[in-house]
């Protein structure tokens, strides 16, 4: 349990238990402490009344708590036994295998019988199943049956034609037990629940029901089934009283009996029960009818289904076979609706019984019941109080409580007539009041009120607490049991009336139609049956049979009566002409604590009177229809009213007559309302009253109040509200409530204490308004106008309680309420109002929407005293709907009922700084005067006027339209300025820095809303003025809208000034956050390209942590160029109060120190001297002189004065710029310390300790700004460091995409782009070359020029070197020629314009197709290599550009990047390569270096061309002279000297040519090449081809250098080859070239 139950230690020692394991469960749960029953209401307060969330467990010590928590929200999960660890995050787990029965047994165990009573009445409401039977701890100890909790819980079913309601203790229904021999597969409880309807039994399949119980077996526990009325739903058409019975039943046989004696059926699963089982199971037959449900595996026969039950125990036990259940193969719903049927099927022969009787049979049986003694001796006198009931309530209010009657009324009716001004002292008002209260002098105490004083005066506060519950009990049984009746009553004689039934007839309590099943506790039998039925229903179980439904049922049927129908209006109609013919309906208490009801036959004058055509419409609580209350209700109120006006009325001085309002004010204290204002006389008992509060006072001395006031109509359910709310009892029957104010103290915790500033918190409730009253003839709406005057002059808040039933209701409820705000607020007062909205009718809705505008014109403070933000956060607020039915309680009820009470507590707290709190002596003298203004009516709205509120409420709503056409209006202005402010330029990095602009747009804010407050203010004048009820009140009404007016004006001009400053200093913030992030931008853009360049230039990979470092650096450079001063934003009223405290304490002023709490809070806008700031002999002292004590004014032109010097000081501080400091708050106490001793007056302390209060708040919020204002920058550098991690994280991304495309481009540029461009420059530059030899020098042209060049060129040069390698390597010496000629060219030709064309033409085509392929791609990442080769097909599609693809296929262009930063790359890479490659084509050509660089060497090129036939003469070795290609013979006229051939050459003839030269003939060459035609076919030599002169002439030349080369002898030359010139030797190569 919590540490604040935990004070309530007992002191007693716990006996050593048996069981420890149970006592172990106590520990667990922190209830060792509280066994047994040491647990009482007032335990609850501080877990239910000031509990704001619903909080979950967090250990199983928690559990109870959080139960009774939660049950008093009405939570469906109020039993759940999951907690909630701080660390756990993932939702609710269980506590310690704690089962949720053991939890509720062990609370029920730990509580008193009045904590009992209340946890059983939310259960019920809950559809909680209830401790019937409780175990003790010690097994040996007999178990508790627990009758008293179940004592005056009522409720309501329906059935056919009608709506029933019974006090469930004392009403007759048929009990269905459940119980279970041995281990059963189905839970029982989960069969029972799918009966019901709802989860009222705990079983396994629910949270942690499958924990093992230690404390509940052997509980029983009860759940009610309540029919609906609706056929079509209902299992039953009676209410069916369902008990469970936990644990295995043949453990619990004392149990078992008494279930089976007080049951009408008992049904029991087993599973092939034993031989001690089957005996139990015999005497269970003996005494009820049993339904046996089979669990064990079953087998089909041919005629039924054979379980565990042999035919020799069935017919043992004379069982039935429909008694007889299979249900091991069933669900437990299927099960369900089989049990459903059986019972249905015994339910006409069950026999009823009650709750009393049950307890009795208890008694018998050996168990406890928890009516004791002293709770017997407490219904003894209550029933001797109510004996005398049999004469009716209104003959018994007459004779018993004859003060409350007309006596009292009329008093009341004297006092306002003289109150008011034009009766004055009236003689004859003078008189009579004289004779009533002569009259009253002979008054004697009455035995009824002797007996309820003297159980009061008793100084046992249990016995006391139990004959209030009696009371209260045997009273609402008295009005259930008359309001049933009187409908039994009305419907006989219509069936009379219908049928033409003798009036002798006998009155029968019910009526149904003949198919009609209903079923009713106190209205199914006729009246001597009634009486008969009560009187011996404790007497049914020993008789073992009882009244059976049946006999219910059948005589129902027999009568054959019809149903009557009747509206409300009937009804009621009715109602009245049955009591205007003496027709009474007499309660007889009886001595069992029921009563009967006899009715006389004196009915003829009313039965032709109702109409038979009425419905019954009545009998059914809907929305629509008004419920009255019941003019003759007595009620426990009626007693104490009567209580206090014996004091207030009488001189009686003996019977405890004085120790009368000591016993009032201890009821007071312990939860019994205070009625402050009798509704139905309408008057206030004031000596009464004050004596009350005394003794109040006289133990409450020091506390200090605030009050919290509900009003709401009569059905608007104020008392259950409040209930729900705090926990506390007001009448609560809106069918029959007490008209009246009424008063519950609560004592508030230490939190709460400083949080509203007060001790104890006053309920005021107010009950029966705008309901008919007991006496027609007093004027309902004068005494509800009344009653909600003083109820609402009386609170701080006020809780407009809001549930219209109909239109007409709409206006009275809301004429009221408008009224009292009206006359309050002439007295000087206004309470903080919440309107509470109970249903979504437009009714409603329209009624909540006027009370907010109406409070929120009222609330309005006649001068300017409290803060702007305390004034609007008075306005009323809406709360949205919750329902108390029907039941099941709505899931979302708890967290309702905690909203409201979380608004209702904000109120409160709002209230503390704005109103004084009071004790108990200010609070009669406000109630005094509150009553004496209104029984002089001094208002300016009369107690009767009606039409004043409806045209102020409508006059309300203009105003409210108005001002939101004024809000609309000024939006737009403000959405103008805002885009006039966003047009400039901060001037400063300060944000509050002060422009010339937001000067000029505050001044223009001001004066249009000036203008359009004007206009506004002439529109009300003149509605005013047109409107007659609102002129007529003109005085009344014109301060009130004044002030709306100008605070209206000055909350506009506040709010658009406040939004100015916002927008200003937002888009100083905004702009400075740009601006920073802006440099940051471009130095990380700066700081990339850096470290771009470094990757690229060094090829250096940098790792995360440079990156991180290089941002690191970059991040403090520029943070440092900016001068951010910073400040921490927090709360400094703390801080000032701990200051201030401490001068208190050091000027000896300790006892003031409960002032502080204020610090920091809204408060009074100025500081005002009042005379408690003096003491008695300083006001004695200047009472009579003529201004009336000078020294108050001296002391408020002090205040004025210290409060100027702090303006200055605060001025001052603000100019240094300089963040807030506690030393500013020492130097501002000084300062008042010193003013206060250089000016010294006689005043006390508080003056100088409320000064200090008042400029300490004040220094809060001035410095507040101050401080403020230095956090700004402390926020905005916060918002640029949160995202550093970001825009490192961005910086690195950035770094690794642009690396990524630079390396990407880079690796493009040397695969694929450099390969191309080069393939692409020199691919044709060698076919140039060759063509431009071929067109210079014609020798190129063809084979046999080349030839004849070569030969030239040998015998000009006369080269004998060049001979030789021309006869030894001729194709070595031809290519030699061949490059020799290109080499020339190049140095000779312009090669570098061709490249840097070719260069500039594929560039152009590379920049054109990656260009192509970036539309579409801006900031996108693509995959890289589908646009690669879409800008590599782009290349080749012109046909003269080879791109090499191979290089593609790699992973690294497998990569997605973003392709216009690519292209960025790609494109300054390809410009410096262009650049590079134009630079390298401007220089001098290299000859050898350009041939490298060409895929077609010009020298292989141009050779292939003059190369010719490479056929050489088999004889001379020289060349064939063929230029046509594909010859097939070869032939040369340019044949050598066989001399000049190779030695080897003829070698492989056998001829004679194969001599050596030196021997041969010249001539002889011919015939060896003759000879050798034969050998060598494809040659075609002839003997005529013989050594042309040319090779004649060489080997004349050269015939001695060749020999001695050739190491041989000179060859023979003929003279005629050395007489060949080289002229002849040059023309024989031209004939030959021409041969």
């Amino acid at each position: 349990m919590s540490t604040k139950l935990a004070k309530r230690l007992s002191s007693k020692r716990k006996k050593l238990l048996k069981d420890l394991a149970k006592y172990e469960l106590l520990i667990t749960l922190g209830l060792e402490a509280f066994y047994p029953s040491q647990l009482d209401p007032a335990s609850i307060l501080d877990l239910s009344t000031w509990t704001l969330e619903n909080q979950d467990p967090r250990e199983p010590k928690d559990l109870p708590q959080s139960f009774l928590q939660r049950l008093w929200l009405l939570c469906p999960d109020a039993r759940s036994p999951s907690c909630k660890a701080p660390s756990d995050v993932n939702g609710l787990s269980p506590c310690a295998s704690v089962s949720p029965l053991d939890v509720v047994s062990a609370v029920f165990m730990c509580a008193n019988p009045f904590l009992q009573q209340e946890m059983a009445a939310r259960m019920i409401q809950c559809q909680f199943a209830v401790p019937l039977i409780l175990p003790h701890m010690d097994a040996e100890q007999p178990s508790s049956f627990l009758l008293w909790p179940l004592r005056g819980v009522v409720k309501q079913w329906r059935t056919k034609d009608r709506v029933q309601e019974a006090v469930l203790a004392s009403t007759f229904m048929p009990v269905i037990t459940c119980v279970r021999l041995g281990s059963c597969a189905i839970s029982k409880s989960e069969v029972l629940n799918h009966i019901i309807g709802s989860q009222t039994f705990l079983h396994r399949g629910t949270q942690e029901g499958e924990k093992p119980r230690r404390l509940s077996n052997g509980l029983v526990e009860i759940g009610w089934y309540l029919p609906t009325g609706d056929p079509t739903v209902d299992i039953f058409p009676v209410p069916v009283i369902l008990s469970n019975l936990r644990g295995d039943a043949s453990k619990h046989e004392k149990c078992l009996h008494l279930l089976c004696q007080a049951s009408a059926a008992v049904v029991v699963l087993c599973k092939n029960p034993k031989e001690k089982e089957k005996q139990l199971l015999s005497s269970c037959k003996d005494v009820t009818k049993l339904i046996l449900i089979d669990l064990s595996e079953t087998e089909i026969t041919e005629d039924r289904t054979v379980g565990f039950l042999d035919q020799n125990l069935q017919e043992e036990l004379g069982l039935p076979d429909e008694s007889v259940l299979s249900g091991s193969s069933l669900h437990a719903e299927n099960l369900a609706n089989v049990l459903c049927d059986a019972i249905e099927r015994l339910l006409p022969d069950l026999r009823l019984t009650t709750l009393e009787a049950a307890a009795e049979l208890a008694v018998e049986q050996g168990l406890q019941c928890d009516e004791e003694t002293l709770c017997k001796k407490s219904m003894n006198r209550a029933e001797e109080v109510l004996k005398h009931l049999d004469m009716g309530p209104a003959l018994f209010r007459e004779k018993q409580l004859p003060l409350q009657g007309v006596s009292w009324s009329r008093l009341a009716q004297i006092g306002k007539e003289e109150s008011k001004k034009n009766k004055g002292a009236d003689p004859q008002l003078q008189k009579e009041k004289t004779d009533i209260l002569t009259s009253l002098a002979g008054y004697k105490m009455t035995p009824s009120m002797k007996i309820f004083t003297d159980a009061l005066l008793s100084a046992d506060k249990v016995e006391k607490t139990y004959f209030l519950c009696w009371m209260r009990v045997k009273l609402r049984l008295l009005q259930v049991q008359q309001q049933m009746n009187l409908k039994d009553l009305l419907i006989k004689q219509q069936t009379e009336v219908n049928n033409d039934i003798p009036e002798e007839s006998v009155l029968q309590n019910g009526a149904s139609d003949t198919s009609d099943d209903s079923f009713c506790t106190d209205s199914t039998f006729e009246d001597e049956e009634v009486e008969q039925f009560i009187d011996t229903h404790l007497e049914v179980p020993k008789s073992k049979s009882g009244v059976s439904l049946k006999h219910i049922l059948q005589t129902e049927k027999d009568e054959g009566s019809e149903s009557l129908h009747l509206s409300s209006e009937q009804e009621s109609v009715a109602s009245e002409e049955i009591l205007d013919n003496n027709i009474s309906l007499r309660p007889v208490l009886r001595e069992n604590g029921t009563f009967s009801v006899h009715g006389n036959d004196e009915t003829s004058s009313t039965k032709q009177e109702i109409n038979q055509s009425a419905s019954m419409d009545c009998l059914e609580v809907t929305s629509t229809e008004t419920i009255q209350p019941d003019p003759f209700f007595l009620g426990l109120e009626h007693f104490l009213r009567e209580m206090g006006l014996i004091f207030e009325l009488t001189h009686i001085h003996g019977h405890h007559v004085p120790r009368l309002p000591n016993v009032a004010a201890d009821l007071l204290l312990n939860g019994i309302p205070l009625e402050l204002m009798d509704g139905d006389a309408s008057n206030v008992p004031m000596r009464w009253l004050s004596s009350v509060f005394a003794e109040v006072k006289r133990r409450l001395p020091r506390e200090h109040f605030r009050t919290l006031t509900s009003l709401g109509v009569h059905h608007a359910r104020n008392a259950e509200i409040l209930s729900a709310l705090f926990s506390v009892k007001f009448p609560s029957e809106c069918k029959s409530s007490t008209r009246g104010v009424y008063l519950v103290v609560l004592r508030l915790p230490s939190e709460l204490k400083k949080k509203l500033n007060c001790d104890c918190l006053m309920l005021i409730d107010v009950e029966g308004l705008c309901s008919t009253p007991p006496d027609p003839k007093n004027n309902c709406q004068i005494h509800d106008n009344e009653m909600a005057t003083v109820a609402t002059g009386l609170g701080h808040v006020l809780l407009q309680n809001i549930y219209s039933r109909a239109a007409s209701e709409f206006e009275a409820s809301l004429t009221v309420a408008v009224n009292a705000l009206l006359r309050i607020r002439e007295c000087g007062s206004m309470p903080i109002c919440k309107v509470l909205v109970q249903d979504e009718g437009i009714n409603t809705i329209l009624e909540a929407a006027q009370l907010q505008r109406i409070s929120d014109i009222l609330q309005k403070e006649k001068d300017n005293a409290m803060t702007h933000n305390a004034k609007t956060e008075t306005s009323t607020s809406y709360i949205k709907p919750w329902y108390n039915e029907p039941l099941p309680v709505d899931p979302h009820h708890s967290e309702a009922v905690l909203k409201v009470k979380r608004s209702l507590f904000g109120a409160l707290k709002e209230a503390a700084p704005q109103s004084q709190t009071f004790g108990l002596p200010e609070f009669m003298s406000r109630l005094n005067c509150v009553w004496q203004a209104v029984k002089a009516e001094s208002f300016s709205v009369s107690l009767q006027e009606t039409e004043v509120a409806l045209a102020f409420s409508i006059f309300c709503t203009e105003l409210s339209e108005w001002e939101d056409n004024l809000m609309e209006h000024m939006e737009c202005w403000i959405k103008s300025a805002t885009k006039r402010i966003s047009c400039t330029k901060p001037e400063a990095l300060e944000p509050f820095s002060q422009t010339d602009l937001l000067c000029q747009l505050k001044d223009e804010a001001k004066e249009e809303i000036k203008v359009e407050v004007n206009k506004h203010q002439a529109r009300v004048k003149t509605h005013l003025m047109g409107n007659k009820q609102l002129n007529a009140h003109v005085k009344m009404l014109k301060p009130i809208l004044t002030i709306s007016m100008n605070e209206l004006q000055e909350r506009l001009a506040k709010t658009m000034i406040q939004r100015l400053d916002r927008i200003s200093e937002n888009h100083c913030h905004y702009s400075q956050l740009n601006r920073i992030e802006s440099i940051l931008e471009d130095q990380q853009n700066a700081k990339l390209n850096v470290l771009l360049e470094c990757s690229k230039s060094k090829n250096h990979l940098f790792e995360d942590v440079e990156l991180e470092e290089e941002f690191e650096g970059m991040w403090n450079k520029v943070l440092s160029t900016f001068d951010f001063r910073l400040s921490e934003k927090e709360d400094i009223g703390k801080r000032v109060m701990i200051i201030l405290k401490d001068n208190l304490i050091h000027r000896g002023l300790q006892k003031h120190l409960n002032k502080l709490s204020g610090v920091g809070q809204n408060q009074m806008t100025s500081f005002r001297v009042d005379d408690q700031y003096f003491g008695y002999r300083s006001r004695m002292k200047h009472m009579f002189e003529e201004k009336n004590n000078p020294q108050k004014g001296k002391a408020q032109e002090l205040a004025e004065n210290i409060i100027e010097k702090y303006k200055e000081f605060v001025a001052e501080k603000a100019g240094f710029l300089q963040h807030f400091s506690d030393s500013a708050i020492t130097e501002l106490l000084e300062i008042i310390d010193k003013a206060l001793t250089e000016t010294p007056l006689e005043t006390r302390t508080a003056f100088e300790v409320d000064l200090k209060v008042f400029l300490c708040n004040a220094a809060c919020k001035d410095f507040q700004k101050l401080h403020d204002r230095y956090a700004k920058d402390g926020e905005l550098l916060r918002t640029i460091n949160a995202k550093k991690s970001t825009l490192m994280a961005k910086f690195i991304y950035q770094f690794r995409k642009r690396d990524q495309s630079q390396r990407l481009a880079h690796r493009f540029l040397s695969d694929i782009i450099t390969p191309t461009v080069m393939d692409y420059i020199y691919k044709p530059l060698g076919m140039q070359i060759v063509e431009e030899i071929q067109s210079s020098a014609p020798q190129y042209l063809s084979p046999q020029a080349f030839h004849k060049t070569l030969l030239e060129e040998l015998v000009k040069e006369g080269q004998f070197e060049s001979f030789m390698e021309y006869l030894s390597s001729y194709d070595a010496f031809r290519q030699r020629k061949v490059k020799e000629t290109v080499a020339v060219h190049l140095l000779e030709s312009n090669v570098n314009t061709r490249r840097l064309q070719r260069l500039g033409e594929i560039i152009g085509k590379i920049a054109a197709a990656v260009s192509q392929m970036a539309e579409g791609t801006s900031g996108v990442l693509s995959d890289t290599k589908p646009l690669l080769e879409r800008v590599c097909f782009t290349l080749e599609a012109d046909g003269d550009v080879c791109v090499p693809w191979a290089c593609l296929n790699g992973p690294f262009y497998s990569i997605t990047t973003e392709w216009d930063r690519f292209i960025t790359c790609f494109m300054e890479l390809l410009a410096g390569m262009r650049l590079e490659l134009a630079q390298e084509f401007s220089h001098n050509v290299d000859s050898s270096q350009l041939l490298q660089c060409l895929p077609i060497q010009p020298s292989d090129l141009l050779f292939s061309k003059v190369k010719g036939c490479d056929a050489l003469c088999p004889v001379c070795r020289t060349p064939c002279g063929v230029e046509q290609t594909g010859h097939q013979v070869h032939k040369s006229s340019l044949h050598r000297p066989k001399y000049l051939c190779p030695s080897t050459s003829l070698s492989h003839n056998s001829s004679p040519e194969c001599l050596t030269p030196s021997d041969m003939d010249p001539q002889d060459v011919a015939a060896s090449c003759w000879e050798l035609h034969v050998v060598h076919p494809d040659w075609n030599i002839s003997p005529e081809d013989t050594p042309s002169p040319y090779w004649r002439y060489v080997l004349a030349t050269i015939n001695e250098r060749f020999a001695k080369e050739q190491k041989q002898q000179p060859a023979k030359i003929p003279d005629e080859w050395k007489k060949i010139t080289q002229e002849e030797a040059l023309d024989s190569l031209s004939q030959g070239s021409q041969t």
